[in-house]
């Protein structure tokens, strides 16, 4: 049995959408995928890509993905890795792929002499939560994510509520 982890090929925003499309179906959240192909394929290799996205592949078969991209603490002074997806077909799960994206994430911050990694995980998540807290990842219950979207962040532009 084999894992290689590298960096997805511009001919894979196929692969990478189906795999975006697989987790928002695990997470319960399929009808909130709006994005399309294309979209994906633009924002990582388009010509000034912002995001990146490592694949996991399990005896030469894609078993999973992390979707990145890089933030920036203003407190630290550094940059980091912000994850903004992770996930590994169920099928193939307990074999240290999940572990193995992340361990490539790590060493991309060393490499680049950046300060974190950071992720949200959904709150129901239990084995995920479990899983991260096994590989030293601190929950920091005190920080709530906020988001404003659609109207509301139209709205906002405009400077009414």
């Amino acid at each position: 049995m084999s894992l290689a982890i590298r960096r997805a090929r511009p001919d894979e925003a196929g692969l990478v959408f189906s795999l975006v499309r697989e987790l928002a179906e695990y997470e319960k959240l399929l009808h909130e995928v709006r994005a399309s192909e294309a979209d994906i394929a633009d924002a990582l290799f388009g010509p000034n890509p912002r995001l990146f996205c490592d694949i996991a592949e399990w005896n030469g078969e894609p078993a999973g993905f992390a979707v990145w991209f890089v933030n920036f603490s203003t407190f630290g002074g550094s940059h980091g890795i912000y994850l903004e997806d992770l996930f590994v077909r169920p099928a193939l799960r307990g074999k240290g792929i999940g572990k193995a994206l992340l361990a490539q994430l790590a060493k991309e911050c060393l490499a680049n002499s950046w300060s974190r990694l950071q992720w949200a995980v959904l709150d129901w998540n239990a084995p995920s939560i479990a899983f991260y807290k096994s590989l030293g990842a601190e929950l920091m219950d005190e920080w709530t994510i906020c988001r404003v979207s659609d109207t509301a962040l139209a709205t906002l532009a405009k400077g009414a509520r």
